[in-house]
């Protein structure tokens, strides 16, 4: 047995976060699985991963070497996806991490439609709104939506995005439209603990500047297609981003305020590591993602 195929294996069980989940997930048992990983330690001399009943953990050292491990193996990948590229045979595993916001709401059918349209390619999503390390995460793309700033990665913009501030006709009728964003600091206010601002929500100041309202209300939840229910319940007045916002502001049920107040510049992006080469088949899913998006129009509405 080589060790590549032992690397793969560790790698597998360090990611899985157990044998028994490795092996559901690649096809393979349980037990041949620990034989490659006690084979590896064998080889370096070195303990990788503690074995207890009840827990699983790496060791320094197997930190250590799954981090260049990956690096490595993703290098070998790549170059085998180099030579498939130069004969058009597109095909592979993407380990892909994505906001659930962007996932559960209408964008979230661009990776169902990519799915059905390549399936040659294999998508594994990963759904989670922090940001992860792509890197030691082993990522091979990541979707942000955000103002991005991170220049130890590479980007592509797919849409642009924005956030506009909605309430229910009801609500407005029942406690007054606000003149101005510092009215909102009296009113009640739905809070999507996932934005980086919280319950400080940023406007333009009318000078060329941004300026901080703090707000405050009876809910605080980490998804927004719940602050949107909330919203539509009236709540509250709610940040909420477009491609979540627009059908309800489009059915009536929700009303946009301030539109010339909203700081822009934000947007969707695709996002992948620095290397030396990158893959056709991520370039695909990228190009795919870009199109999908123009043609249903999601981002700035």
């Amino acid at each position: 047995m080589d060790t590549l195929t032992r690397m793969r294996a560790f790698v597998d069980v360090v990611e899985a976060e157990g044998y028994s989940a490795a092996a559901r997930k690649i096809g393979r048992s349980k037990a041949l699985l620990s034989k490659y990983v006690r084979e590896l330690e064998d080889e370096l001399g070195v303990l990788l991963l503690n074995r207890t009943t009840r827990q699983f953990s790496l060791t320094q050292t197997g930190h250590d070497y799954y981090r260049k491990v990956v690096e490595i193996l993703r290098d070998i990948d790549s170059l085998s996806e180099s030579i498939r590229d130069a004969t058009g045979d597109i095909r592979g595993r993407i380990k892909l991490s994505a906001p659930r916001s962007f996932a559960d709401a209408a964008p979230g059918q661009s990776l169902i439609d990519f799915a059905i349209a390549h399936p040659e390619i294999e998508l594994d999503i990963h759904l989670d709104d922090r940001f992860v390390d792509m890197v030691e995460d082993g990522y091979d793309l990541a979707i942000r939506i955000t103002r991005l700033d991170d220049s130890s990665l590479i980007a592509r913009k797919l849409a642009p995005f924005s956030v506009p501030l909605v309430a229910a006709p009801e609500l407005i009728e029942r406690v007054g439209r606000p003149e101005k964003p510092e009215d909102l600091q009296n009113l009640p206010c739905i809070i999507d603990t996932n934005s980086r601002y919280r319950n400080n929500w940023r406007f333009l100041d009318g000078e060329g500047g941004t300026m901080s309202v703090a707000v405050s209300g009876r809910l605080e939840v980490n998804s927004p297609l719940a602050v949107c229910a909330a919203a539509k319940a009236g709540l509250g007045f709610a940040l909420l981003p477009e491609f979540v916002a627009a059908s309800e502001v489009e059915a009536g049920r929700l009303v946009r305020l301030f539109d010339d107040r909203m700081p822009d510049g934000a947007g969707i992006y695709a996002v992948y590591p620095h290397r030396r080469y990158l893959p056709a088949k991520v370039r695909t899913l990228v190009d795919y993602l870009a199109h999908w998006l123009k043609d249903n129009h999601s981002g700035d509405g």
